[in-house]
């Protein structure tokens, strides 16, 4: 699949660099817990799980609804309706043969009906027109999602997707608190701009905000830490996206995703037992970082997600 073409390369450009201040010696193993927050999280973490579950078999904006992905390439509006030759076609009798132009506006889309009674639903209003940011519109039983990420595409949902019938559960590492970790961001000097390629072969910026330095596996590990430079995302919001020596066997081989977790103290809890595969370890309609050479750690992450195997790489 085209999406897959990507997968061998961990590709990372620096477009400025700065010496990254070597690993900490001191840095910090898994944390000690009691029994009463033992229970407590293990309890939160299986509750997740069983949600995350009961979302990909059912909901209407799994990742098993997504029926079509049409990126905006060079052009800088499509318009979407149920006539053949339009750029999004949905082939619907509550969409009109021409229901809505959307338009690339910055970081915005601008989206407005074409014929009458062509309405669509944004933040439960009924609207003919309207400036969103990177969300998601209402047309009749479907749902588009006005995708950014400074390769704007449009995603379309159906809540009658055949994939659903797919479904064949979710399968995690039991929990193990040996992967929760409390540790300090270590801050880049200079703060550089890096990009990373993505699973549909785009090249998406970041900014290297610093390191995260763990002991597992009776070493120091290092993880970099970076920020998406894309609409949506925010200014405190940080990513790690890994590979360990699981991925690719046990876990998904493009590798998975951790979301840091910012205490008050400026510390940030990195749980592994959280960390969770792509979209694209699901469906074809979307562009997911790959990570990193950088991120490649020796050991075995024996934590969170596995590799579902609904898509072959």
């Amino acid at each position: 699949m085209f999406r897959f073409r990507f997968i061998a390369v961990f590709a990372l450009v620096a477009l400025t660099t700065g010496a990254a201040p070597a690993p900490n010696p001191n840095a910090p193993g898994p944390v000690k817990l009691d029994a009463v927050a033992t229970d407590t999280l293990r309890a939160a973490i299986e509750k997740d799980r069983k949600d995350t579950e009961d979302w990909l078999k059912s909901s209407p904006t799994s990742y098993f609804a997504t029926v079509q992905r049409r990126d905006f390439g060079d052009r800088n509006s499509m318009i979407v309706g149920s006539a053949a030759g339009t750029d999004v076609r949905i082939d619907d009798p509550q969409i009109q043969p021409q229901h809505v132009r959307v338009t690339v506006i910055g970081d915005s889309f601008r989206v407005e009906s074409l014929a009458p009674g062509a309405w669509f639903v944004a933040h439960k209003d009924t609207l003919t027109s309207a400036t969103l940011p990177p969300s998601s519109i209402g047309l009749g039983r479907y749902t588009v999602r006005l995708s950014h990420q400074r390769f704007p595409a449009l995603i379309v949902f159906d809540p009658k997707s055949p994939r659903y019938a797919e479904y064949k559960g979710m399968s995690w590492y039991p929990v193990d608190f040996a992967w929760r970790f409390v540790v300090p961001l270590t801050p880049n000097p200079r703060p550089d701009t890096v990009v990373i390629v993505s699973t549909r072969g785009n090249m998406r910026h970041a900014l290297r905000v610093g390191w995260f330095d763990f002991k597992a596996g009776g070493k120091v590990n290092r993880l970099e830490v970076t920020r998406l430079l894309e609409p949506g995302v925010g200014e405190n919001d940080v990513s790690v996206f890994f590979t360990d020596a699981t991925t690719g066997k046990e876990s998904y081989g493009v590798g998975r995703y951790l979301d840091p977790e910012r205490q008050r103290d400026g510390r940030y809890v990195l749980d592994f037992n959280g960390c969770y595969n792509p979209a694209c370890a699901f469906s074809e309609h979307y562009n997911c970082p790959i990570p990193t050479k950088a991120n490649r750690l020796a050991v075995a992450v024996r934590a969170g997600e596995k590799d579902p195997h609904y898509l072959s790489h």
